[in-house]
């Protein structure tokens, strides 16, 4: 009980406790512990009277909490005056140190009205029964803006005979767990936004480093017989640009000597508080330094595969630490399931639709041609549209466009079925309308013999001929051509919608007729699919608009360049497959360069001093060799290094510009401009090559990716 001249029970006791010199209720912080503020308080001043009056057992209890880690609050009298120790200090925050020795009521303010706080504990305080409160977030200090969680105990306090003098709380603060399940649901989100098996690793690498504080961290998953794995460690030079980069994968032989190997084999988890777990297999000297470490399996019906995660130091995984990897493990394995699945079928589909198109287009001396593909939907079907071009018995080229409705593996059968039709045709008679009414009997044999009426094709087929640039063309039910016209005598360029008569989709039984265009040097013809230019919602002629206006607009006629920007032509995004064919007439012959190169690590160095002696031999401005060399180099590195194969490096020169492209024979996909920065050997990505380079993109191709950049050259003559 409290008396008015102390707390104490049959008068005062002598005090072991050591007195400091008093300061007042009202004391500013002095940066001293709590043990000192308390032994140095003027609690006269309060309800508990001097602190040598104090009962025994009061101040025994006021003594533990004073030297425990744990926070720990005591609420003595019935004022409640506050006692507390260290760690508590840090949950006041700003409250400290003026709620030292005040009333609970005045120390806390209005957090004392707070659920789990002031009610809690003047019911322990009535009722001589202690209570364990549940995990709660406690906001105790006004303003502090990250919420903490504890799990508090309340206990009652008693005198040396027993009485009722006070309560001791103790919390344990749970706010690390808290935010570990926090973010186990964030990992949750991003992994059912991972489509690739990179995609899976990224989000995988990054939750893991940021929630356990990571210095070591290694995703690996079966190849084959073997294993190949991505890591992570503490200190790494990393930035987003990196964060978003295909991850670099390493490979390992199954050994169940590495713990992640024994895990994916066997399917167990493995916690090593403290030891060497990784010296057998050991790579570096980081790996050396891991002293702890858990290795958690992944194991669905289709995957094998392990999450290793460790520290340099000592480490006890407590149980709750080992529920939370081990949830974590297997929402990574369902995810990493997942991805295969969708890059099989992705795969299988990208191979379908590109087998059937050309690997390689035609080579003409003053005419240049590029063609690009890209799956609509979400790109794991295969589509209808279809391009070729290829020379005729007498020298002249077809090139054509096409699209069958749909996307699935029939649409892409029948479009396989045309484009090899209409080539044995055209090599038999190539003027447009022949070809064209062969291939509406063939459509109409095709929706006959399956009892579909619904085939729907359209193609747009055109003859040129080299000795003087004339085109001649018929459309069936496609969109007519693009053409840019280079400036004339200075003049910006221009273009327009090629004049093609329109006919009937094709097993229609229609009749086609021509039309006819010229392609003066510099001038270039695009050839496109629907997906280019429709929209939702918009008027097909707002995208057509908007084709015409940004072909005018492009720094040159180069093909590819007309392609790349074809595709990004018209805003908003398409459901469609998309196919577009461009052929330029060149003011000149090029003069063009390859290398094969190898994936080795000297390579990049080879393709340097290669086209430095090349571009000095066709009299090309230092300038341009520098920027030219760099952004190569880049291009090459990356090639080389995320998708892991030989590379071909493709240098083409005429008097307007420097074209050079690097091809891999990877499945990566293609590369966007909105990820521009994504792709670098060391981060500084594709920002580059948009900085230095005057127009820059990428083709998908039948096998792997083309990435190419073009300088122009401003007029300057060539040697």
């Amino acid at each position: 009980m409290v008396g008015s001249g102390g707390f104490g029970v049959g008068g005062p006791h002598p005090s072991t406790i050591t007195t400091l010199p008093l300061q007042t209720a009202g004391m500013q912080h002095t940066g001293l512990g709590c043990s000192a503020l308390v032994h140095s308080f003027d609690w006269s001043a309060t309800s508990l009277g001097p602190i040598t009056g104090w009962d025994p057992a009061v101040r025994a209890a006021v003594e533990l909490a004073l030297s425990s880690p744990v926070p720990m609050l005591l609420t003595v009298g019935d004022d409640f005056v506050v006692i507390y120790n260290d760690a508590y200090a840090e949950v006041l925050d700003a409250l400290h140190p003026a709620a030292l020795g005040r009333p609970a009521a005045a120390a806390f303010g209005a957090a004392w009205d707070q659920p789990g706080l002031g009610g809690v504990i003047q019911q322990v305080h009535r009722t001589g029964r202690s209570i364990l409160e549940p995990e709660s977030q406690v906001q105790v200090a006004p303003g502090r803006t990250e919420p903490a969680f504890y799990t508090r105990g309340h206990s009652v306090v008693r005198t040396s005979r027993g009485a009722v003098a006070g309560v001791l709380t103790v919390a344990a603060e749970t706010t690390h767990v808290i935010h570990r399940l926090q973010s186990l649901g964030e990992l949750t989100a991003r992994l059912a936004g991972a489509l690739t098996i990179d995609d899976v690793t990224r989000v995988v690498l990054a939750y893991a480093m940021a929630s356990f504080d990571l210095d070591h961290c290694v995703l690996a998953v079966d190849e084959g017989l073997t294993y190949r794995y991505v890591r992570r460690i503490r200190g790494e030079m990393l930035d987003e640009v990196d964060e978003r980069l295909p991850p670099v994968w390493r490979r390992i032989s199954a050994d169940r000597a590495a713990p992640a190997v024994a895990a994916a084999e066997t399917g167990r988890a493995t916690f090593v508080a403290d030891g060497e777990p990784l010296a057998a297999v050991a790579a570096d000297r980081h790996e050396r330094r891991v002293r702890s470490l858990a290795a958690l399996p992944l194991r669905t019906p289709s995957l094998r595969g392990a999450l290793t995660v460790g520290f340099r130091r000592a480490h006890t995984w407590l149980p709750a630490e080992r529920a939370l990897l081990t949830a974590a493990a297997e929402l990574v394995a369902q995810a990493a399931e997942r991805a295969r699945r969708f890059e099989a079928q992705h795969g299988t589909a990208q191979l379908l639709q590109r087998s059937m198109l050309p690997e390689h287009l035609p080579e003409l001396d003053t005419f240049r041609i590029a063609a690009r593909y890209d799956v609509g939907v979400d790109g794991n079907a295969a589509g209808g549209d279809f391009y070729d071009a290829f020379h005729l018995l007498d020298g002249r080229l077809a090139m054509v466009l096409g699209d069958v409705a749909g996307h699935d593996v029939r649409a892409a059968a029948v479009m396989g079925q045309v484009r090899a039709a209409l080539r044995a045709m055209a090599l038999t008679d190539p003027s447009p309308p022949s070809v064209l009414a062969g291939l509406d009997r063939l459509v109409g044999s095709l929706g006959a013999e399956s009892r579909n009426e619904e085939i729907f094709v359209t193609v747009v087929y055109g003859v040129l001929d080299p000795s003087d640039g004339s085109i001649t063309l018929a459309s069936a039910g496609h969109p007519p051509p693009v053409l840019r016209r280079a400036g004339r005598s200075g003049g910006p360029a221009t273009a327009e919608l090629v004049k093609v008569p329109p006919g009937a989709p094709l097993g229609l039984g229609g009749r086609w007729q021509t039309g006819a265009v010229r392609l003066e040097p510099g001038d270039t013809i695009l050839m496109f699919s629907d997906g280019v230019v429709e929209r939702r919602d918009r008027p097909l002629n707002d995208g057509l608009d908007a084709l015409v206006t940004a072909a005018a607009a492009s720094p040159s006629g180069d093909p590819r360049n007309m392609c790349s920007l074809a595709t990004a032509a018209v805003p908003g995004t398409t459901d469609d497959d998309v196919a577009v064919l461009a052929v330029e007439h060149a003011l000149a012959m090029s003069r063009a360069a390859t290398l094969q190169v190898a994936a080795e690590p000297t390579s990049p160095s080879r393709v340097r001093q290669w086209m430095t002696t090349r571009l000095r031999e066709w009299s090309v401005p230092e300038p341009v060799i520098g920027a030219a060399i760099l952004c190569t180099s880049e291009l090459t590195t990356n090639a080389l290094l995320h998708a892991g194969t030989p590379a071909q490096v493709h240098i083409d020169l005429n008097a307007e510009r420097l074209l050079v492209s690097v091809a891999d024979t990877g499945t990566r996909g293609s590369v966007i401009r909105a990820h521009a920065d994504t792709l670098a050997s060391r981060g500084r990505g594709l920002g580059l090559i948009e900085e230095l380079s005057d127009s820059w993109g990428t083709d998908p191709t039948v096998r792997g990716s083309t990435v190419w950049f073009e300088m122009l050259l401003a007029g300057k003559a060539r040697a």
